[in-house]
């Protein structure tokens, strides 16, 4: 009787939808308001956090710079990486007008999701002390790193399950759904992460346990909620978990996609480790400070990431339709937003540093060591900009690989210029010029393969 519903079901006309005809610029911005909203709820809880480990005290402040990158990895990887691949396919079904196809392929992206949710608790598990030891985490840093990741980096199941319910809704164009539902979870995990991670009234200071366990509940919420949305059937297609349904073809579409846009998470978070050890070599006050300022960086992946995944279903859509023309206008029309959004923040902070290193610490060391990397490397921010959303786009369009190889370029410049400096005894500002160096080269390096790389035969570049 199931497999006859799903039969029965009808498919998508393509004339009835407005991602493959309306004015791209207004629709774009359209389906980036709510994702930005939420977006910036989520960077509100990494300042908060940030905050609340400053009162802390300076180890947990340097213990948090350890840990970040980490945290940061399951983001994008389930997020940005894996879930770019999940909306590509899902919207991609939709814009050929196949419903079906697009619920089975709901389904085997949670598989996958919790599949690469259990695999990475497995490794936190087992390998949390030798990776932190691997960055120069050592006696009390390297216990407050731990006390954190024991709690949020062993239940990144819960990140990939939430993250991937999320991205096959966004495939089906609706970012509202998804947007509210982080929004609700960012507010509960600031309050919870506050609470217990200070102590509030009768409730004692877990320090940064209770900040973990802030995220735990939030997550655990959010992605149960998702989950009953899709079952439901409320949005354009329904999840329903058949395991005799499971097809590798399916599989292979999420994955050609998801799985190459996975180096480049791994290529970005290896270079903040590679940075990460080697400003620790400059102190517990330096590496402190790094790990403010490389925050901010951080952070400016979920504004992209608004903008981006706004663009992979109208990406996807064009390609399903077979609007080739139309797709590439979409992805260079949301590079040049996100540059311009991304160039402003960082000009700002160029120019004034201490509006963001400010907001975290007090002490003059840690704060000298934030605003020096901020101006040497604030400049680049504008190319991640155009870097990251063209990657965004490219997973839309099914042809990823080439922008994902362009953002080697980066990794090498910092392994190759960081070592050279290490070698050398530069001071520490040389260290953070490189870093703006690479983001620029990132930025370029990932437009130039993504004007070079063809989308379609009917491709208008």
């Amino acid at each position: 009787m199931a497999s006859d519903r799903r039969l029965a079901e009808p498919t998508v006309s393509r004339s009835a939808n407005s991602l493959l005809q309306a004015p791209i610029l207004p629709t774009l911005l359209r389906l980036t308001a709510p994702n930005l909203a939420a977006m910036l709820v989520i960077a509100l809880v990494a300042v908060c956090e940030t905050a609340y480990v400053g009162i802390l005290g300076t180890t947990p402040l340097a213990a948090i710079a350890l840990v970040f990158p980490m945290v940061m990895l399951m983001q994008m990887l389930s997020a940005g990486a894996m879930g770019g691949g999940v909306s590509s396919a899902i919207s991609r079904a939709l814009g050929a007008g196949d419903v079906n196809r697009a619920n089975a392929l709901a389904f085997h992206a949670a598989v996958i999701g919790a599949t690469a949710g259990l695999f990475f608790s497995a490794i936190f598990l087992i390998f949390c002390v030798p990776i932190f030891r691997a960055l120069g985490g050592s006696g009390a840093v390297l216990g407050e790193a731990l006390a954190y990741a024991d709690i949020a980096l062993t239940a990144a199941v819960l990140t990939w399950l939430l993250n991937t319910f999320a991205s096959i809704v966004r495939g089906t164009g609706n970012m509202r759904v998804p947007s509210l539902t982080l929004l609700a979870a960012s507010g509960l995990q600031i309050v919870l992460g506050g609470a217990l991670g200070l102590g509030i009234g009768p409730i004692p200071r877990f320090g940064l346990a209770g900040v973990a366990s802030g995220l735990v509940i939030a997550y655990t919420s959010a992605a149960l909620y998702l989950l009953w949305f899709l079952g439901t059937g409320r949005g354009r297609l329904t999840l329903r978990l058949n395991a005799a349904a499971l097809n590798r073809e399916m599989f292979l579409d999420i994955l050609k996609v998801g799985a190459v846009s996975a180096l480049s998470p791994f290529q970005v978070v290896l270079t903040v480790l590679i940075l990460t050890r080697l400003v620790a070599a400059f102190g517990t006050e330096a590496l402190a400070g790094y790990g403010i300022g490389a925050r901010l960086e951080f952070l400016l992946v979920p504004i992209v990431f608004a903008i981006g995944v706004a663009s992979v279903p109208m990406v996807g859509m064009a390609m399903g339709a077979r609007q080739v023309e139309r797709a590439r206008q979409v992805a260079w029309t949301a590079a040049g937003v996100s540059m311009t959004v991304l160039g402003a923040i960082g000009l700002t902070v160029t120019l004034a540093p201490d509006l963001w290193s400010g907001l975290f610490t007090g002490d003059a060391a840690v704060r000298a060591a934030a605003n020096l990397y901020l101006r040497w490397a604030g400049w680049g921010f504008a190319f991640v900009g155009l870097g990251l959303s063209l990657y965004f786009a490219s997973q839309g369009s099914g042809r990823v690989l080439p922008p994902v190889l362009a953002g080697t370029v980066r990794l090498l410049v910092v392994v190759l210029g960081g070592l050279w400096l290490a070698a050398n005894d530069a001071p520490v500002w040389a260290l953070f010029a490189v870093v703006g160096t690479t983001m620029t080269a990132f930025g370029l390096s990932v437009a130039a393969a993504v004007y070079l790389t063809p989308w379609g035969s009917n491709d208008g570049r």
